[in-house]
């Protein structure tokens, strides 16, 4: 087993992934394939940059992939406005979301001053 498999950051960031996954489905126009495909990878980025900080050998380096993770969750965020006020994401899809983000940054903020 790989050490990021075992972070619950990890496991939840994949959840929060799913949750954007299943949320986005049902748009279908250009725009808002565009917004849906956006978050969708600001959603994986946080899983993988998790991943990869833990692979690093380094405390800096691995930082350095924590804070790229937490930015991604900020961009996750950014995009839930926009995909709401558009009326493209339910208020409890927009809240799912944004409460697990909020968990995830703080668990990434608390690894990032553990190490």
């Amino acid at each position: 087993m790989f050490k990021f498999e075992k972070l619950d950051v990890w496991k939840v960031s994949l959840e929060l992934y799913r949750k954007i996954a299943a949320a986005t489905k049902r748009l279908s126009r250009r725009d808002q394939q565009f917004l849906a495909e956006q978050i969708m990878r600001a959603a994986l980025s946080i899983s993988a940059n998790i991943a990869e900080g833990t692979g690093r050998e380094g405390i800096r380096e691995s930082k350095q992939f924590f804070n790229i993770a937490k930015g991604s969750v900020y961009e996750v965020v950014s995009i839930a406005h926009v995909l709401r006020q558009e009326g493209l994401l339910h208020a409890d899809e927009f809240s799912d979301a944004y409460q697990l983000c909020d968990r995830i940054a703080g668990m990434l903020s608390g690894l990032i001053t553990k190490r």
